[in-house]
């Protein structure tokens, strides 16, 4: 049987994103004046004005809540009842990958902290709008703990050299989580004899890498380390359900990560002959006598040169070069180079030519790799896409143009590229420019929610139910199901439906109340600074805690609505504020543009 597809009680990477139904409950058309402010900014099909009206006009009408007995939603029973909508997804609402970037609002001059008149308060510090920017864009979210670690550096551009070299940063809590799922640490044969048993399916080892994956991006203090990594498994992308893929995806995932800071001609080579890459675009069943054009049309269209640099002869040449490369399919899963297979001949693709006369392909296929790898058209296209993942939607030519440079100078090595990138006043400028994809929603969540995730104990364990989280706002790691990848514009993530899901999540995270088993939540009350403060006080210590920033007039009177007090009232733990309502509280921090952008 087919183990890659999930069983249909399982949000799979086909089914996409559900559309959020435009309900105008609490998990609609967000909570206070600053719902307006996020869907005017990430999905302007919606405006501020429509947005504010309607929350405000149903939150005077209904204060009844009821807690969904299968989703631990909290929803609004005055409107409508949960439909348990979660598990029932729909392919994705989302605009033409060209949609110019939406415009963004210069970000406001910080005011001064609040003056709570209490002496003994403390103003938590907030980070530089250069080390806010760099976390935002080179890790999963600012935190004050990633705060303190930039100013013990000495700067962040200290400290983003220091992340270039992760084998010198301790990793303990993120590393001990590879061992919470023990398909990840198995080879081939043994995870396919688990399959075979039952006792773990094919689909089940995918969703368990993925879920170590999003652990650690919230916990490893390698964080540059776990942004590229992410990056190059996208680029060099191998959907996680693809037929078969199961035995070696995980295995490949390490092996990206090894090279995500390294050189790409290296990385290259060692993601075109892996058995995953092989098995995903056919590779492994490739033999002179019919030589598959799968992987080598991929590896020139979508891994190197890109599309329209090369030929029909040029793809016909690129697969028979790669021929050798075996698995024995559904049955021992060996992965080994066959003579036999391979194809021999002279080949040309582009101006690379080599007599291939030898039936050990291995040294040909090298060399056809490093061609590639340093070849122009693959500088200015990694160049490119470098710069839109970490720059802009539309990054200038001369940006892609001196980063090709620095690539093909330090013969493929990334660390120069991404120096020289961030040093570009292009990136200096670019803050706000980037919208957070699905995963780093989630993750930048649970990282300034300070959750604490324990390993799991069944499938309602939070370290396994938090890669639903992700499928429901719209996608999970690894699992766009084209080997082009995901897309790395903010068009592809700002549809009203994936604001809408992302809304639902950032309040059921707020509460505490989803996913809740084997995770703790810092209690309400926690995040209070003093035992007594002023409201707008409150609201300026949780913006700079969640935000990385102080907080505008604008999110005060946002916060000031959503939960109908005033400014200046003080607020304690028994106060409504720290108790009920604090979740409207700090979901509408969460719901900013200033969190659903990085």
């Amino acid at each position: 049987m087919s183990v890659a597809a999930a069983p249909p009680s399982v949000p799979t990477p086909a089914d996409g994103v559900r559309d959020a139904e435009p309900t105008t409950s609490r998990r609609g058309l967000a909570r206070g004046v600053i719902g307006g402010l996020a869907v005017a900014a990430v999905a302007p099909l919606v405006t501020a004005e429509e947005a504010e009206a309607v929350t405000r006009a149903h939150r005077r009408k209904c204060k009844h809540w009821h807690r969904c007995a299968r989703h631990r939603w909290h929803t609004c029973r005055h409107k409508h009842r949960c439909k348990h909508r979660f598990h029932k997804a729909k392919p994705p609402a989302t605009t033409d990958p060209g949609t110019p970037e939406t415009p963004v609002d210069p970000p406001p001059v910080d005011p001064p902290p609040v003056d709570t008149g209490d002496p003994d308060f403390v103003v938590s510090p907030i980070p530089t709008a250069e080390s806010l920017h760099l976390g935002n864009r080179f890790t999963y979210g600012m935190t004050p703990a990633l705060h303190a670690q930039m100013k013990k550096h000495g700067s962040p551009q200290a400290w983003f050299e220091a992340q270039l070299n992760p084998s010198a940063i301790g990793d303990a809590k993120a590393d001990a989580m590879q061992t919470w799922w023990l398909s990840i640490n198995l080879d081939a044969t043994a995870i396919a004899q688990r399959d075979k048993d039952e006792i773990e399916g094919g689909w089940m080892a995918m969703a368990n890498y993925a879920r170590w994956c999003l652990l650690r991006r919230i916990y490893s203090q390698r964080q540059v380390l776990e942004v590229m990594a992410e990056f190059w498994e996208n680029h060099l992308h191998i959907p996680l359900n693809d037929d078969g893929v199961y035995t070696y995806r995980a295995d490949y995932g390490k092996v990206i990560r090894s090279h995500a800071l390294g050189r790409f001609d290296q990385m290259l080579r060692a993601a075109i002959t892996h058995p995953a890459m092989g098995i995903s675009l056919d590779n492994a069943r490739s033999t002179k006598k019919a030589p598959n054009e799968n992987l080598g049309r991929e590896l020139l269209e979508l891994h190197t040169v890109g599309r329209g640099n090369h030929t029909e002869d040029d793809v016909k040449n690129s697969a028979r070069i790669l021929t050798g490369y075996r698995v024995e399919l559904w049955t021992t899963w060996r992965s080994y180079y066959d003579l036999n297979s391979h194809w021999t001949g002279p080949v040309r693709v582009l101006d690379f030519t080599h007599p291939n006369a030898d039936a050990d392909g291995r040294a040909v296929t090298d060399a056809y790799l490093t061609y590639l790898a340093k070849h122009p058209r693959t500088a200015e296209r990694i160049a490119r896409k470098l710069a839109t993942r970490f720059v802009s939607d539309s990054p200038s030519e001369a940006l892609v143009s001196r980063l090709a440079d620095v690539y093909l100078a330090s013969d493929t090595a990334i660390k120069p590229v991404l120096l020289a990138l961030v040093a570009s006043e292009e990136f200096k400028a670019s803050a706000g420019l980037k919208v957070r994809t699905p995963t780093d929603d989630v993750v930048a969540t649970h990282r300034v929610m300070r959750t604490e995730i324990a390993k799991p104990v069944d499938d309602n364990s939070t370290a396994n139910s938090m890669l639903w989280q992700t499928t429901a706002i719209g996608h999970s790691p690894f699992a766009w199901a084209r080997p082009d990848g995901p897309p790395e514009r903010a068009g592809a993530w700002s549809s009203t439906s994936r604001l809408l899901a992302s809304f639902d999540i950032h309040y059921s995270m707020a509460g505490g109340w989803w996913p809740k088993k084997d995770a703790t939540y810092p209690t309400y009350a926690s995040w209070l600074p003093a035992p007594t403060v002023r409201f707008d006080a409150f609201v300026d210590h949780l913006s700079r805690q969640v935000l990385g920033k102080a907080a505008p007039a604008r999110l005060v009177q946002a916060c000031s609505e959503a939960v109908g007090v005033a400014p200046a009232t003080s607020v304690d733990k028994d106060h409504a504020v720290a108790r009920w309502k604090f979740p409207l509280l700090l979901t509408t921090l969460l719901d900013t543009p200033d969190h659903l952008h990085r």
